[in-house]
């Protein structure tokens, strides 16, 4: 039996994911600031290189910002497509390497390494994965090892760039001490405000204060936040589960009531959507449309199908739901598409429905796709859609993403 206080936690976590991405496919981008994300005064940074950081730009920031504070930044729209690969590519190797892994976002990863000292070593072990990621896939990798999650994930954090970092069971708390309050996971804008307001900035402080005091003056928010700061967490790592739909939707920059507008937008949608399914080997059984109008009055409608990853099947019934769907003729603010009660499908397409050109067509147009991105090949009624926008592929939480950059 393993018991909690002989934990071996490992935390990875691809550094700047999105840019280093980009970088292998451009290797022109290395060594220089990179922003990835929405190009418009609406849009935000998805993600930065470590260069645009130094001029205090971070993700979540408005693109607007951003560009002052660097006007020299190349901004990238990015590729969902060629992310969700490589980051299926980094977890396949995770799977095939340890017993028990989760998988907290698309670039980040905790796996419980407990027991592995008696046989291995949790360190070297840990390593060597790190060393194989590396190599296999090109992509700069941190990890840190600790006997929880919390330590182990701020631990990964004062390790990067690209770089590895163990805390031994009895110095967690040395550790943390001199560390920011806001490097606790939980501690966002907001909390991390109203302790710097009572003049919490360190951990070190909440170290040496009661636990009841914390909860008496954060709640049960503030014992959380005492217990991590003391690098208490018993948090089990969760067997990872894929994901049961994917979805993507857009924010226009000005709110529109251009009909063709919308219908090429939502094309080019589903056949992004159809195309990960069929990357991810998978079908969907229901889908729906979203609208969002310029009062923020928000309508969806979804429709169960036979299991499908068919564009020519797909796409008329998401473009009957958006007819149905659009009956207020006011301006639009947002449209989204998404796929629910997703299976293993088996075969790529439903080979119950298409003839044996079809599927050889499809199998040709994803093998571009995959060379050349997700937008390489479009169906002509999607052409007018340069951007497609948010996108939430399977594996795990995604930032903002829009369409292939060369595009």
């Amino acid at each position: 039996m393993i018991y909690l206080n002989e934990r071996n936690i490992l935390h990875m976590d691809l550094d700047t994911f999105f840019v280093s991405c980009e970088r292998l496919i451009d290797s022109t981008l290395n060594n220089k600031p990179v922003l990835i994300g929405g190009t418009s005064d609406r849009g935000v940074v998805a993600s930065c290189s470590y260069e645009a950081r130094r001029f205090g730009i971070h993700s979540a920031m408005p693109m607007r910002m951003a560009k002052q504070l660097c006007p020299e930044a190349i901004i990238l729209r990015g590729n969902s497509g060629i992310y969700s690969k490589y980051s299926t590519m980094v977890t396949d190797i995770i799977k095939e390497n340890v017993p028990l892994y989760e998988k907290s976002s698309i670039d980040e990863f905790y796996i419980d390494l407990s027991g592995m000292d008696k046989f291995f070593g949790s360190y070297k072990l840990a390593s060597e994965l790190r060393n194989k990621v590396i190599k296999e896939t090109g992509l700069p990798i941190s990890f840190g090892l600790s006997i929880n999650k919390t330590v182990a994930k701020i631990a990964t954090g004062e390790a990067k760039p690209n770089n590895k970092i163990r805390i031994s069971k009895g110095t967690e708390k040395p550790f943390l001490a001199p560390l920011s309050i806001r490097k606790i996971p939980m501690v966002g804008e907001v909390t991390y405000k109203s302790l710097c307001d009572l003049g919490i900035k360190k951990i070190r402080t909440v170290q040496e204060m009661p636990y009841e005091m914390m909860s008496k003056v954060l709640g049960k928010n503030g014992g959380s936040i005492w217990k991590k700061a003391n690098g208490i967490d018993n948090a089990p790592v969760v067997q990872y589960q894929e994901r049961k739909s994917i979805s993507t939707e857009r924010t226009f920059d000005r709110d529109t009531t251009d009909i063709i507008k919308l219908k090429t937008i939502l094309t080019a949608m589903t056949q992004e959507l159809t195309y990960q399914l069929r990357n991810g080997n998978k079908l969907t059984a229901c889908v729906s449309v979203k609208i969002r109008y310029s009062d923020f009055q928000t309508y969806t409608m979804q429709k169960r199908i036979p299991y499908s990853a068919s564009d020519h099947t797909i796409i008329p019934i998401i473009m009957d739901l958006f007819k149905r769907l659009y009956q207020r003729r006011l301006l639009v603010r947002l449209i989204g598409v998404s796929f629910s009660h997703l299976v293993e499908g088996g075969q790529q397409i439903n080979l119950f429905e298409d003839c044996d050109k079809a599927i050889s067509l499809y199998q040709a147009m994803d093998r571009i796709r995959k060379r050349y991105g997700s937008r390489a090949v479009i169906n002509a009624s999607g052409m007018g859609a340069k951007s497609i926008g948010r996108s939430n592929p399977f594996n795990g939480e995604a930032p903002p993403l829009l369409a292939n950059r060369r595009l």
